[in-house]
């Protein structure tokens, strides 16, 4: 009998319990959503790409009777993270009837122009447009680059930001000719790195290259500054320089010019024995023209190497 009552007793209290339960679940869904607290979580670098206002209306889209019952958060939350601004978003509603909307937004780390369009990129290798409403400073990326090279490219970023002597020079980035240069701020000359890898190293060769040279020369001097190649600097002069006259007009024009005049000296020697001799000699004889034209071609490829090219060895 006992347990009979003890039975009835427990019964009783788990329904009314549960009428409770369903009385106060049905008074919280009818209530009035007190307020929406919008949570943006920023980097060291605050970024408003998104503005609380467009995420309040779309509170509003989804909940037109903002009743508590009426609010659907996971479609809230799914729409939010559609956002091509958004990395990850979380809603979620408090006992007090409070709704929470934590969104942490993409932060670029460049900025790339890229046939006829601009856009940003983040550390993960995401583009996301550009935005009307906020403009992030961050480095410039120029060129046809592959979406493979985009993490590369931000680590390659990020180091240049984080060294004093780098984020003082290096303002840009461009890619020829499936190459990377990298744009400076002091003078007209680029500093050719190729490919990405070994960039420490490429660096440092430029900063020795800037101590023990370039700090006493004026950087218009030079049209670009080669640190591509292992354990040598390349640099190329800027022939629009006007103190670069006197270096260009050296040795190698002179030894141009004299090999021209004796190659025409010698062609003018050999054409009075052109008429006076018969057709089958002049056949014999073109044979040295080919050889002395190839000398030319030669001659004159190597010494305008010459010209283009000045090479500086860093050990």
């Amino acid at each position: 009998m006992k347990n009979k009552w003890r039975i009835l007793k427990i019964l009783v209290t788990v329904i009314l319990f549960g009428f409770l339960l369903s009385f106060s679940l049905k008074r919280f869904n009818n209530a009035k959503m007190e307020n929406v607290s919008i949570n943006m979580n920023q980097s060291k670098t605050p970024v408003y790409f998104i503005d609380e206002k467009d995420i309040k209306d779309l509170v509003k889209q989804y909940n037109p009777t903002r009743k508590i019952g009426d609010m659907k958060i996971p479609e809230l939350e799914k729409k939010i993270n559609e956002n091509p601004f958004v990395d990850s978003a979380n809603v979620y509603m408090n006992l007090n009837g409070n709704l929470n909307v934590d969104i942490k937004q993409r932060v670029p780390v460049f900025r790339l122009s890229k046939n006829g369009k601009d856009f940003y990129v983040d550390e993960k290798g995401v583009e996301f447009p550009i935005s009307r409403n906020f403009s992030y400073p961050c480095m410039l990326v120029m060129g046809d680059v592959d979406a493979s090279e985009y993490k590369e490219l931000g680590q390659l970023v990020e180091k240049i930001d984080k060294d004093d002597f780098s984020k003082k020079y290096f303002i840009g980035i461009k890619k020829e000719k499936g190459g990377y240069n990298l744009l400076t701020s002091d003078g007209n000359y680029k500093v050719e790195i190729g490919d990405l890898d070994n960039i420490d190293f490429k660096v440092k060769g430029f900063k020795t290259f800037v101590e023990k040279y370039l700090v006493y020369q004026n950087p218009n001097k030079y049209k670009k500054i080669s640190v591509k190649y292992n354990n040598q600097i390349v640099t190329t002069l800027n022939p629009y320089f006007k103190e670069n006259d006197s270096i260009l007009r050296n040795a190698p024009k002179i030894e141009i010019k004299s090999e021209v005049e004796s190659h025409k000296t010698e062609e003018k020697k050999s054409e009075p024995k052109k008429e006076t001799s018969k057709p089958i000699k002049v056949e014999k004889k073109s044979e040295p023209k080919k050889t002395s034209e190839k000398k030319k071609e030669t001659s004159s490829k190597s010494s305008s190497d010459k010209k283009k090219k000045a090479k500086v060895v860093v050990e």
